[in-house]
């Protein structure tokens, strides 16, 4: 939760950790926007995510970001939030039922949820069931989880299945399948409310933008570095259960 100029100073650094160079400012920030710098967060995330790895059930959904009404960002877009409206930026995640987030994204607020999912989807290859809420009800989003082997659950809407045009099999067969179990069975969609809740739990979290966090790449590495801190904390937790 400190800008990338207090990593450069050695007077934050106590004597077991100080460094014996520190790069200048300028230099730290050409490496962090490197690709070289890229590829070694990616490493670290999958190695401490485990994100090849499966559970029987997965989530989509999405966590408004918002900046300041004030904020002059020109890549923070307006979108709906809950209760209204807010200008900002979204982390949409694929989620394990283990808490462990297997793809994730960062777009403005205004980018389509469905198109998003539709990118980690093909990314996951989901193989059990999928929860997403009502935002998520698409004929090319059932498809789409459906080409994997997986099956894709949300809730209807209102007249779902009765209109003329092309319906998709696999979105008809679980709106049929809300007369039966699966009312019951999407109960365990809110835990990716817990998912996202404990992201934040903690000191060093996933907590609002810093002022100093604008922009959509800066955004995207700052989003990136909380998750893994995220994954770090719960393998250490569950390490020590």
């Amino acid at each position: 939760d400190r800008p990338m100029s207090w990593a450069c100073n050695r007077d934050n650094y106590t004597s077991l950790f100080r460094p014996r160079k520190l790069p200048s400012v300028s230099q730290f920030c050409r490496r962090v926007q490197g690709s070289r710098f890229q590829m070694i967060l990616q490493a670290v995330y999958k190695e401490l995510s485990r994100s090849d790895e499966q559970t029987v059930l997965s989530f989509i959904d999405g966590r408004p970001l918002p900046v300041g009404a004030c904020s002059k960002d020109p890549q923070a877009r307006p979108g709906r939030v809950y209760g209204g409206f807010a200008r900002g930026y979204k982390l949409h995640a694929f989620t394990a039922n283990d808490g462990r987030i297997n793809a994730w994204s960062v777009t403005a607020l205004n980018v389509s949820e469905k198109k998003v999912a539709e990118e980690l989807i093909r990314h996951v290859s989901p193989k059990g069931l999928v929860f997403a809420d009502g935002n998520y009800d698409s004929y090319k989003l059932y498809d789409c989880v459906a080409t994997y082997g997986g099956h894709l659950l949300t809730p209807n809407r209102t007249g779902a299945g009765l209109g003329h045009r092309r319906q998709s099999p696999h979105r008809l067969a679980a709106i049929a399948a809300w007369s039966g179990m699966a009312g019951y069975v999407y109960k365990e969609r809110s835990s990716i409310e817990r998912t996202f809740g404990n992201q934040s739990s903690y000191g060093g979290g996933l907590s609002p933008l810093p002022a100093w966090v604008r922009g959509l790449p800066r955004v995207r590495r700052w989003v990136g570095a909380k998750l893994i801190f995220y994954h770090a904390r719960l393998a250490l937790r569950r390490a020590t259960a």
